[in-house]
């Protein structure tokens, strides 16, 4: 496949997936594995503050982050900007010529948007095309995600790959049969799509990338219905000289996605208590787990204040904390970043300093 400037046209994938199913984990992987070196990587984040681009282990210059808001509101304007600005600099030769390119979207994204920019912008059809769409979905909270959300639905239904995570952690009697109807309820949201388990010795992360060039006429009828509607959006705001709203207000709050989910950026400037901290998380997720969508966070403790511990939480699942060498970047105070369901701002923060407050005062007497 050729651009009009005589050269191959660059295959872009779009990796989308639920809150905390595990695209970055994914992608730290594929960026580490010399097989990917020519990949250039853009990261779309929920919310005004990125720890995503921080954390994903990646060379400085395979890596485009937006920080501009849910990516069915900006995508048009983003998503343009950004691929057009890659080009340019690769055909500079201001960064490698790369060959292939990810999109990693945010937990929330709709992709019916990006996709329909993808296959309908004249000026990226001519550098880039889409490839594939690749899905990940944890088997942990897959089920209760796919019945109460949407937009994971919508994720599962567009893909050309789905990707299974965290099968080494299911536990109990019941794993098996809670994966096997994970698999039956993605069957029935796309079963033309292979599902790929994670975990398995036998997978190759080149089967997420052997796809060739999307085609919404093999995806179902939705598909092809939330497609036709992102196009007549497009051309009624194109005629009108509208922006683009879906319902959000005037002015975009880039921390709000619907009326009750938020995301948010708790900081500390002094150093923490690992074992106050990991009491004060284990009360809240126990309390209120099922409205923490995410959690994710680098951490300053008092214990080993130069090297940040990297938490990450998924509503009542948190992960094992991961330490780094060195702080990846110049602000070396504790962030933690929430999406939260009905929960406010002010209400996590008066709870975490009164809790760490009281812990550091009982400590001193």
């Amino acid at each position: 496949m050729t651009s009009t400037h005589g050269s191959k046209k660059i295959p872009v994938t779009l990796l989308t997936g639920f809150l905390g199913s595990g695209k970055s984990t994914l992608l730290s992987n594929l960026l580490n594995d010399e097989r990917f070196e020519n990949t250039a990587v853009v990261v779309n984040e929920f919310g005004a503050t990125g720890l995503d681009g921080l954390l994903i282990q990646h060379a400085e210059e395979q890596i485009v982050e937006m920080t501009s808001g849910c990516l069915c509101c900006t995508v048009r304007g983003d998503i343009h900007e950004t691929l057009m600005m890659l080009s340019g600099k690769r055909e500079k030769e201001q960064i490698p010529k790369f060959d292939r390119l990810v999109i990693e979207t945010t937990g929330l994204a709709d992709p019916a948007p990006v996709i329909h920019t993808l296959m309908n912008d004249p000026l990226l059809d001519r550098r880039y095309f889409l490839g594939g769409v690749v899905t990940i979905i944890d088997a942990l909270n897959g089920l209760e995600t796919l019945n109460v959300h949407f937009e994971s639905q919508k994720q599962a239904a567009v893909a050309d790959r789905i990707v299974i995570t965290k099968t080494d952690l299911l536990e109990g009697d019941l794993s098996n049969e809670k994966l096997s109807n994970l698999r039956e309820l993605i069957s029935s949201l796309n079963h033309l799509a292979p599902i790929i388990d994670l975990q398995t010795p036998e997978f190759n992360p080149d089967e997420l990338f052997n796809t060739s060039l999307y085609d919404p006429e093999t995806k179902g009828m939705n598909v092809r219905r939330w497609l036709n509607l992102e196009a007549e959006d497009f051309d009624h705001h194109q005629t009108h000289d509208a922006p683009h709203s879906h319902d959000h207000s005037q002015i975009h709050d880039i921390s709000r996605h619907g009326s009750d989910i938020r995301s948010f950026t708790l900081s500390f400037d002094y150093p923490i208590d690992v074992e106050n901290f990991a009491t004060s998380i284990e009360a809240l997720t126990l309390l209120h787990g099922n409205n923490v969508l995410r959690i994710k966070g680098v951490i300053k403790t008092k214990d080993q204040p130069n090297k940040p511990l990297v938490i990450h939480g998924v509503q009542h699942i948190f992960h094992d904390p991961m330490w780094l060498d060195a702080w990846p970047d110049s602000d070396e105070r504790t962030r933690i970043v929430f999406i939260t369901k009905g929960i406010e701002r002010q209400s996590l923060e008066d709870y975490f300093k009164a809790w760490l407050e009281q812990n550091s005062a009982q400590q001193g007497n």
